[in-house]
């Protein structure tokens, strides 16, 4: 998780100071669980999510971690 956190967060971020170092790594904690594909778990997410079929709508992309990551799901127009 700490190799991980640096690669894909902090070497792309410039920190400021604690508070804002803090709320990065929050940021991004709930990404990977949330969000973040592992190949252990057969590239699924720790918390599971729901397969949208395509009569849900259009993708859309959601911007996580500041704009850095993307989820995308499907949503009605």
């Amino acid at each position: 998780m700490i190799g991980t956190l640096r690669r894909e967060c902090l070497d792309h971020l410039i920190v400021f100071n604690e508070t804002s170092l803090y709320r990065h790594i929050q940021s991004f904690v709930s990404y990977y669980h949330r969000t973040r594909t592992h190949l252990a778990l057969a590239k699924d997410a720790p918390e599971p999510r729901l397969v949208q079929p395509p009569e849900a709508g259009r993708i859309i992309s959601i911007p996580e971690v500041g704009g850095l990551h993307h989820r995308y799901e499907r949503r009605v127009a």
